[in-house]
């Protein structure tokens, strides 16, 4: 498990915008799993939506982009660069993420070219797809 200490050690993401609280499987060059814990806390839901408050869509998809960078620096093992994210491919949203849903979010790596990293992205409330998407990043210097 990598805890949120360590995560902060790898990702360059502060508060508001780090949306993951901890990884809970990794294998290298394969699949990481993290999980963020969604509460009504959280900055974006005073204004999507106060009345009825759900976790925004692109939102869902960095938390897997964060994943995924975690999954990316781990498996190469380099340490003071950064994950550029490049883009983003047949995203679906498949039911709303309301507060108090824990995300289950399953990284795996499609493809590595050189740098550049594919990989597709589940987000899961108690079992069931709320988001997917396939997404793209390069590991680059600061």
């Amino acid at each position: 498990m990598i805890d949120i200490n360590e995560i902060q050690k790898i990702l360059p993401h502060r508060y508001p915008f780090l949306l993951i609280d901890k990884v809970i499987d990794i294998e290298a060059n394969r699949v990481a799993v993290g999980i963020k814990n969604v509460t009504i806390n959280e900055p974006f839901f005073t204004g999507h939506f106060p009345d009825h408050p759900i976790m925004p869509g692109v939102l869902i998809v960095e938390a897997m982009a964060q994943v995924g960078g975690i999954l990316a620096f781990k498996s190469a093992g380099v340490e003071g660069k950064v994950l550029y994210f490049m883009g983003i491919d047949k995203a679906r949203f498949r039911r709303p993420v309301l507060p108090g849903d824990t995300l289950e979010i399953t990284v795996k790596v499609k493809k590595v070219r050189g740098k550049i990293w594919m990989l597709t992205g589940t987000a899961r409330v108690d079992g069931n797809v709320a988001a997917e998407a396939e997404l793209m990043a390069t590991i680059a210097d600061k």
